[in-house]
Formats: structure tokens, sequence, C-alpha cells
């Protein structure tokens, strides 16, 4: 297992949650975009609660077990993995000559527990389809993080985005997921645009320029154009911002990454970035650097943008 984590550590990993809605599963085109451009793996996650909806027989799950690589049953979760795996094949990512072998994980009081199937493309490359149990969605994904690790998690919009003190009694699964991670965070609410580029949010602050850079990087792989902005709390602070994206620009170009354009504005960063997210593929925002105790107490400017903006947002830690 340890041979296996290191290996990982040579590739970048992408965990893909869908849940049958079309935004999760242009999270997933999105993914197989990265994926051509180095050694990846897309792991591709569906969530079943303990005994969610499992009217089946003992031997009708064993057979499912046994023929997961033909997805012959409905079972729960199966079909939007079959999805999945029937869009990556119709984007070319996906071809005869990978090689497939599916394996089984008991869980404790539920008959069908852990299955997946693994795809590999030589030793670069990687598909994983996986069915899995838990007592609720959010702790399924967070525990799969840790059987990674992963560089990105996707996700499909969150159902609701619920304010400070209600997020800390009950979070949505994707709030909670986007508070908790370990790694970055990119919650999908529409298309992802080929024309449009990244938005990418940044305060001058140390942590919001690596974060910067990161998204920029990502960016400029994928060949969409950037877009830096900062925000003034009045306009005696513009100059100060202009001088920020300004020194920006420079570190990126010195990176080798020119395709950039940087946007100052004026007044509350929060409305500000989600107005201007509207005209973006994807916007980014830096997380606030603070524990994940803290940021599950506190949120931040970062969570705020995630839950109201209505583009696709990537908080990246």
């Amino acid at each position: 297992m340890r041979k296996e984590r290191e290996t990982r550590q040579e590739r970048f990993r992408i965990l893909v949650c869908v849940n049958g809605t079309d935004a999760s599963y242009e999270g997933l085109k999105l993914a197989a975009e990265i994926g051509q451009t180095g050694p990846c793996d897309i792991v591709l996650l569906y969530v079943r609660r303990v005994d969610q909806g499992l009217n089946s027989g003992g031997l009708q799950v064993r057979v499912a077990r046994q023929n997961m690589l033909d997805w012959g049953l409905e079972l729960p979760g199966i079909q939007y993995l079959r999805r999945g795996l029937d869009i990556l094949g119709e984007l070319g990512y996906l071809t005869k000559e990978w090689r497939s072998k599916a394996s089984h994980t008991d869980i404790f009081g539920d008959p069908l527990g852990d299955n997946k199937v693994e795809y590999r493309s030589g030793r670069k490359k990687r598909i994983i389809l996986k069915l899995k149990t838990a007592p609720s969605v959010s702790s399924g994904i967070l525990d799969q993080y840790e059987l990674g690790p992963y560089n990105l998690i996707i996700t499909g919009p969150p159902k609701r985005w619920r304010g400070e003190f209600k997020s800390f009694l009950e979070p949505s699964t994707v709030q909670k997921v986007a508070m908790l991670s370990p790694c970055s965070v990119l919650t999908m609410r529409n298309a992802f645009d080929s024309k449009k580029g990244f938005l990418i949010a940044t305060d001058g602050k140390p942590h919001c320029v690596v974060s910067m850079k990161q998204a920029a990087v990502l960016a400029h792989t994928l060949g969409r154009p950037i877009t830096i902005t900062s925000t003034a709390l009045d306009e005696d602070l513009r100059p100060m911002v202009k001088s920020r994206l300004t020194a920006a620009r420079k570190e990126l170009a010195a990176m080798g990454i020119t395709n950039v354009k940087t946007l100052a504005r004026v007044g509350d960063p929060h409305e500000t970035v989600v107005e201007d997210a509207k005209r973006f593929a994807i916007t980014v925002v830096a997380d606030s650097g603070k524990s994940r105790f803290k940021r599950f107490l506190r949120g931040s400017v970062a969570f705020d943008i995630m839950g109201n903006a209505t583009t696709s947002v990537m908080n990246v830690r």
C-alpha cells in the first residue's frame, strides 16, 4: 500500500463525485480534459448510504459483484457510474486498449459493501469507478479522500448553502466537503464553456498568491485565458490593488504564463467576485488559510462566494 501511495504521488488525481445531475458529468468532462495533459487518475465516485434502496437479495448482490464489468443490474448508483463510463468513451478518453479489474470490500452491516472497477492505460493513467457505502454522502467523499490522496475534488452544485449558524448545525453535502476537504474543491454549476476563461481572485496574501499560481498553471495547461481580479474596499485603495495585480501578472509571466488580464474592482469583495463570475467558466478563490475546524465554525469570504455564485467555483488549497 505504501508503494502504491508513492506511485499515486506521481500523477494528478481527481475525485469526481456524481449524483445523476448533468452538472456532475460536466465535472467529469473537465476531469477528462485535464487527464489528457499528463499522468492522471480519474476516480468516479457514487456514494450510497448504508442500505439505501437495496431491496435485492443476497444472491443478486453476489451476482452484481461478479458482473460489475457488465453493469447488468440496476443497483443504486451503478447506472450513474455507467453513464460516466459512457461519457469517457464518447470523449475518446477510454478506449478498448485499457485493461480492467474489479474488486470488492466488505462493509459491516451492508450486503453490497464497496465495489470498484479499475481501468488502466499503461502506468500513467487510470480510471476508477467506485460504488461506495457510507453513513452519509459527505462522509463517504471525505473517507474516499483518505484512501487517495487527491489533488482535486469535483462535485455538482449544492442543493442549498446554509448560513454561518445553520451550516454549523447541518451543512449541506457540498458545503461540508468544501469546508473539511484537505485538497481543492470545485463545484460545477454549468457546462464548461471552452471559450470562457478562469477568473482568479486574490487579495495579495501569501496563501492567495500560492493559490493563484496553482490555478493559473491549470488554466494555462488547458489553454484557457486568465483574468486576475482584486477588490479595493474604497476608491482610495484602488492604486494599491492595481499595484498588487501588476505584481501578480509579473509573477505569472516569470513562470511562462502570459495570457493574463487584470481586473481591479472597488466595493465588497464577495459581491464584486460573484457578479464578475457570471462572465467566466470557472472562478477561483483561495482557501482562507484557517484550520479545518475554524473553517467549519466561521466560514470565509471564499465559502460565501462558493455558496452564492451562479457559475462554477474552485476553492484552491
